[in-house]
């Protein structure tokens, strides 16, 4: 059973094993900043699976006008369980009154953009970084 919790609190070897999972070398190149990166966002909602981090979305913003989707990351092999959809939900759900719902991702992998589709987000451009907006 995934448990959800709303915790700043991650120990480095959680965070890193998530995002090296994702290839994201440019933020675990200085984990230390990552960490306080995590520490300094507005929202961080992490997905548990008997004690192991296996997804996380966190966001940034001044929760009055815009919230930035900052990262959303799901470990591979929990990856099409819904996991990231609902993340996804729990902070959209925290946002209800925000005016402004904002993400940036790479467009290289068509799943990607389909998963931010299926979820009401609209393409902002066809370029190789894609910005999506949820009004």
């Amino acid at each position: 059973m995934i448990v959800f919790k709303e915790n700043k609190d991650i120990s480095k070897n959680e965070v890193l094993k998530l995002y090296e999972n994702a290839a994201w070398t440019s933020y675990t190149a200085d984990l230390e900043k990552l960490l306080r990166a995590i520490k300094k966002s507005n929202l961080v909602i992490s997905a548990w699976q008997n004690h192991q981090l296996v997804g996380l979305i966190r966001t940034i913003g001044d929760d009055e006008t815009i919230c930035y989707i900052q990262d959303i990351l799901v470990l591979e092999e929990y990856k099409r369980k819904g996991i990231g959809t609902q993340l996804l939900q729990k902070v959209l759900e925290k946002s209800q009154n925000i005016r402004q719902i904002v993400l940036l991702t790479d467009a290289q992998d068509s799943n990607v953009r389909k998963f931010y589709e299926s979820q009401d987000f609209k393409s902002c451009d066809d370029g190789e970084l894609v910005s999506f907006i949820k009004k």
